[in-house]
């Protein structure tokens, strides 16, 4: 059975070019931290998550640095309740990294991510956005419902695929479980 392009290039992407992906990091180590770019790089990924060369999608590159996700202490008052030293955060870092690039482009909505690289001390991302008040996006049946209303700024509601696994909506037990909840439906269950 012969293979397609996509294939291929997934492939490539199981063993990338170790002196390539180095000499990339190193130009993005220093660029800023959130870069709008031409087109993606792993093309295949892109068009699995639903990444269209058309007008109306827009790729950015995200650098999120790893380590310190727990918290600091904070050194205004409090009760010891309220200190939570030794909480962690929940996110993940794909998820800080849409966050992040949601909020230097507040005009647009994030549709999915994928990550690109990851050296000793950050990870890469490129996050896909959409701009939902495009005619192109409005008329294209299968991204019209990003324009929703509903769907606005779903990346800081948790509604993104990154924020859903990092809520655990993924794990077996969740999906045995009633979503939602009897008394969130009513008792009739509507």
């Amino acid at each position: 059975m012969t293979q397609g392009l996509y294939h291929h290039i997934g492939k490539a992407w199981e063993k990338p070019n170790e002196d390539t992906l180095r000499k990339r990091m190193v130009d993005w180590r220093a660029s800023d931290a959130v870069v709008k770019v031409e087109k993606p790089l792993r093309l295949d990924r892109a068009r699995e998550l639903g990444y269209k060369a058309k007008k109306g999608f827009i790729v950015v590159r995200v650098r999120v640095r790893r380590g310190g996700h727990k918290r600091t202490r904070p050194n205004a008052g409090r009760r010891g309740k309220r200190l939570h030293t030794r909480k962690n955060l929940k996110m993940n870092y794909r998820w800080i990294a849409e966050q992040r690039a949601a909020r230097k482009f507040t005009n647009l909505e994030v549709l999915n991510s994928y990550q690109i690289g990851k050296d000793g001390m950050n990870y890469f991302y490129e996050v896909i956005f959409v701009d939902p008040e495009r005619p192109e996006i409005k008329n294209d049946r299968t991204i019209n419902w990003i324009a929703n209303s509903p769907n606005r700024n779903r990346v800081f509601r948790g509604l993104t695929s990154a924020a859903k696994k990092s809520r655990g909506l993924r794990s077996k037990s969740r999906q045995l479980k009633v979503r939602p909840s009897i008394r969130a439906r009513g008792r009739l269950g509507k």
